[in-house]
This record gives C-alpha cells, structure tokens and sequence, in this order.
C-alpha cells in the first residue's frame, strides 16, 4: 500500500476528457473503473487527480492474497494490547479521501464484496470485527483499474461489479503524445526520444511474435532515462526493452533486428 498527500502534481499529459470525467465522478460520489494495457498511464493519472483535487490517495497493489481484512483492518499486537488497525479502504473512507485499487481483478473474490456497497447509494462500509457501518463522506472515491489483456476465465471482474463503476479505457497515447511524455519524464531531448517511440509503434503493431503485450510508455521512460544518463542507446534498450519484454531467445533475436531497422 502506498499513501499518497499532496500537495505536489504529478505530472499527466491529457489525452482527451479524462480529467473532466473524474472531477464529475468525484463531486457526484461516482466511482470510476479504469481499463487499459500495462504501462500506458492509468496510476499516473490518478496521482495526477488526487493531487489536483488536493485530496490523500491510498494506492492499494492488488494480489492472490488480497483479502478484505487487508483492506478494512484488524486487530493486532501494539505494546501487550490489541489494538483495532485501520486498512486502506477504512482510512479513506474515514478521512474523505481517494482509495485505488491497481489491478483490481487479482484480489480476491471477498475483496469485491465489500467494495458494493461503497459503489452504491449506500455509500456504506462495513466493520464486522468492530460492530462499525461507516458512511462515506463527501469527497471519498473509490477508483479501480485493471487491464483486459489479462483477464481469464478465473481473474474476471464480474458483470454485477463493472456495472457499479463508470469506466474510463486507456491506450497508449499518440506519438506527438508519447513524445512529449517520455522526453519530460526522462528528461531526454525529443528528437532522441522519437526513434524510440517509433520502435514502440512497431513492437505494438506486431503479431505472430511470442509477446503478452507491446512495450509499454513506462519502459520506454526507463530507456530514455538510461540514455538521458550517458548509457549507450544498445545497452539501454537491451535492459528497458528487450530484456523485460521476453526470456525467448529467438523473440529476443527478432527484437534487435527491429531495433537495428530503426537506429541503422
């Protein structure tokens, strides 16, 4: 879990009316389902509004593990005393703030139980182990994301829980976009930043190629990085592309070979 107070500004380039989207879901307690590949913004985004709104944004990493006592709280050993400890949701949900749940679909099952009745006129959490039924204030949101490329039979968010959400789906930005992204996060000027973009466009635009996803604005960031720091352009996206995006040898070899057809 990860707490986030602003006051600082993450910095997100707007792609279209996203952030419009979210400010009228915040101030109508509407809550918000982000859907979108790996890598292409969907965190940076909410930081992005939770700073803007001024609001506290608990960023929860969802897993197998994931239970709804990890995100309500429990009882634990403070000093010989048992002490009820807040979880995530139940912090947010107190304090009038932001709770994101990245990758939403690989908690498990009882996690989205709980979620219901915040995503309702309810606007309600309950505490079984305290007795509690807390009412969320204005100015709580819930916000979900996951990514469609990686749903199955068994990770799926239900129709009975995406129907509770607005939804908001995310791409990989345009490349007059992606430019300006890459080169201001990486501080790497954008005519150097072009070719790598470019090579993005090309890897995503593939098929027939042993890859889970194209590579995502996130590592072209860290290979623009790598650059920006004096790395040599090979070894760069040796380490921030090919290696993260496969183990296959021949998938690898296929890699450079486009690589090579960019930078000559």
């Amino acid at each position: 879990m990860n707490i986030a107070t602003p006051p600082t500004l993450p910095f997100y380039h707007a792609t279209g009316r996203e952030c419009a989207l979210f400010e009228t879901a915040y101030e109508n307690g509407l809550p918000l389902l982000l859907k979108g590949p790996t890598g292409c913004g969907k965190t940076r985004f909410v930081e992005h509004m939770a700073a803007r709104l001024g609001k506290p944004l608990y960023t929860v990493a969802c897993h197998d593990d994931l239970s709804a006592a990890d995100m309500i709280g429990r009882y634990l050993l403070k000093g010989g005393d048992t002490v009820w400890v807040d979880g995530p949701l139940t912090r947010a949900v107190r304090e009038g703030g932001i709770c994101y749940l990245d990758e939403v679909v690989e908690a498990r099952k009882d996690v989205t139980v709980v979620l219901h009745p915040l995503t309702d006129t309810r606007r309600s959490l309950m505490i079984d182990r305290t007795g509690e039924e807390l009412t969320a204030p204005k100015g709580f949101m819930l916000v979900a994301s996951y990514n469609p490329g990686y749903q199955n039979v068994l990770k799926r968010l239900k129709p009975s829980t995406r129907q509770r959400f607005l939804s908001i789906s995310f791409d990989f930005p345009e490349a007059e976009t992606e430019i300006a992204v890459v080169a201001h996060e990486s501080q790497l000027d954008p005519n150097r930043v072009a070719p790598l973009v470019r090579l993005a466009g090309q890897i995503r635009r593939l098929s027939g190629m042993d890859l889970e996803e194209g590579v995502s604005t996130r590592l072209l960031i860290y290979a623009a990085t790598l650059m920006a720091g004096g790395m040599g352009v090979d070894q760069a996206l040796q380490a921030a592309i090919i290696e993260p995006l496969t183990d296959e040898p021949d998938v690898q070899l296929a890699l450079r070979d486009l690589i090579a057809t960019i930078y000559g």
